[in-house]
């Protein structure tokens, strides 16, 4: 298989050099260039089946040729074996035809280990058989950064600079990322938004004197192969609730749309949606676009779900990408008018194509602190505010006869002071995350000026090359 980019214009790669590249060099989004297809059998198949082995089944026709199947699935094993619930991704019900997918049970108390702990396999074996190093660059929005640094601390090969945004994440995401002490990790504190983190690591990307000195890539969703694992739950939770003979919504909470494209992708794959729900906080730029067409940036505000404190949601370009019959013209054009003006308006046939999979809405602070206390009150379930968000939002496009399941993204634990002001209960840490609270802490504080994040990964990457 090969991937192409949203953009058109950088040449088309196998699974490996994607995985590596992580954005395009045109600035656009690498998708494979057809979708594979899974047959009805075969997915309904994954019922009582190990996590891990429908990861691999899943996983399999995007690295067809590129990594072997018994290594494929050696990486999936050991990835997915490092999760506390037996079931990895389990399901709980919270109400007639209404369920939660408990996504928090990976080593960070976050969906984004789904992705990540299989990722950092991937680059391992992938950088080992070529004898390379690496940069990674990642921009958080709170819980990218905290699995980034539990999968790729201490890896000899690979060097880690996270950026995230100066008192906008919790204390427990922060501390995540800055008391792991692995001389290979970077933690870097911006003066400014999630936004602006993610601009300065794309502009890294496009840099060419960035490019020419060091291997750079991403584990941001920009990166492929975050999507692609995190496409397998859609395909457990649906089967487990009678996929593919009955259609499943899924209400996802999200910011920079990866998580509910993998929903997309797992749709294209075969797998039976009846909706894909995305569910914003105050920052609705993903539910604003779908009620009116028009993408358009405006000012971040700080909330209790952090993680979705966005306004320029990457993802969206591959969405953009397909709907638009894969025209990469159409692409460069309307993200040429978001950089110049911070906004643009999508044509009635392709906005017409993204309804018929997706709806969307927002929810506001007073919402989410009352969907929190409302749903542990009726049905035990403590949610995070992110969580919360999902159940609100899903709520609104329910569907009689059709189940329905939101993402539950992240433990309360990493929330807790909003899930206590809101519930007023305290959400239990998880058995051996006491030292987070107490460990020394590390990292660098930098503003959010291009030129200052180039000279500190330059001067603080492992494998500077000499040529200027």
């Amino acid at each position: 298989m090969k991937y192409v980019s949203t953009r058109g214009s950088a040449p088309a790669l196998g699974f490996a050099d994607v995985l590596l590249a992580g954005l395009a060099d045109d600035g656009g989004l690498y998708v494979p260039d057809t979708w594979p297809q899974l047959s009805p059998g075969t997915i309904a198949g994954f019922a009582g089946q190990p996590y891990a082995v429908a990861a691999h089944d899943v996983i399999a026709p995007f690295v067809a040729g590129e990594i072997a199947e018994a290594d494929l699935r050696r990486m999936c094993n050991e990835a997915y074996a490092t999760f506390r619930h037996r079931a990895t991704a389990p399901l709980v019900e919270i109400g007639p035809g209404a369920w939660v997918l408990e996504l928090f049970h990976g080593p960070t108390l976050a969906f984004k280990d789904f992705a990540m702990q299989l990722l950092a396999r991937l680059m391992d074996h992938v950088l080992a058989r070529r004898n390379e190093r690496i940069t990674l660059l990642a921009a958080t929005s709170g819980d990218t950064g905290g699995a980034a640094v539990e999968a790729f601390a201490g890896r000899s090969n690979i060097d880690l600079f996270v950026l995230f945004p100066e008192g906008r994440v919790s204390p427990f995401q922060q501390r995540q990322m800055t008391t792991t002490g692995a001389a290979n990790v970077h933690a870097l504190a911006v003066k400014g938004t999630f936004d602006d983190c993610q601009a300065m690591v794309k502009a890294a990307f496009n840099s060419r004197d960035i490019r020419r000195r060091l291997a750079i890539t991403g584990v941001n969703s920009i990166n492929w192969a975050r999507i692609v694992a995190q496409v397998v739950y859609y395909f457990t939770a649906a089967v487990a609730l009678g996929a593919p003979r009955v259609p499943i919504a899924f209400s996802v909470p999200t910011g920079n749309f990866g998580d509910v494209f993998a929903g997309y992708v797992a749709k294209r794959m075969g797998l039976p949606l009846a909706k894909l729900i995305v569910a914003t906080n105050v920052n609705d730029i993903l539910a604003r676009t779908l009620a009116t067409g028009r993408y358009e940036t405006r000012g971040v505000h700080a909330t209790t779900s952090p993680s979705m404190d966005i306004q320029v949601s990457s993802n969206f370009e591959r969405l953009l990408f397909e709907a638009c019959g894969r025209d990469a013209a159409t692409v460069r054009r309307l993200m040429a008018e978001l950089g110049t003006s911070g906004s643009f308006a999508i044509d009635p046939v392709p906005l017409a194509a993204i309804r018929e999979d997706f709806a969307g809405g927002m929810a506001d602070e007073t919402e989410v602190a009352a969907t929190m206390a409302e749903t542990v009150r009726e049905t035990g379930f403590l949610p995070d505010p992110h969580t919360a968000i999902g159940i609100a939002v899903g709520q609104r496009f329910r569907q009689p006869g059709t189940p329905l399941v939101a993402l539950a993204t992240a433990h309360p634990a990493k929330f807790a002071a909003a899930v206590e002001a809101a519930t007023g209960r305290t959400p239990p840490l998880p058995e051996g995350f006491a030292h987070l609270m107490s460990g020394k802490e590390t990292l660098t504080v930098i503003a959010s000026d291009q030129r200052s994040f180039e000279d500190y990964l330059l001067s603080h990457a492992g494998a500077v090359k000499n040529e200027v």
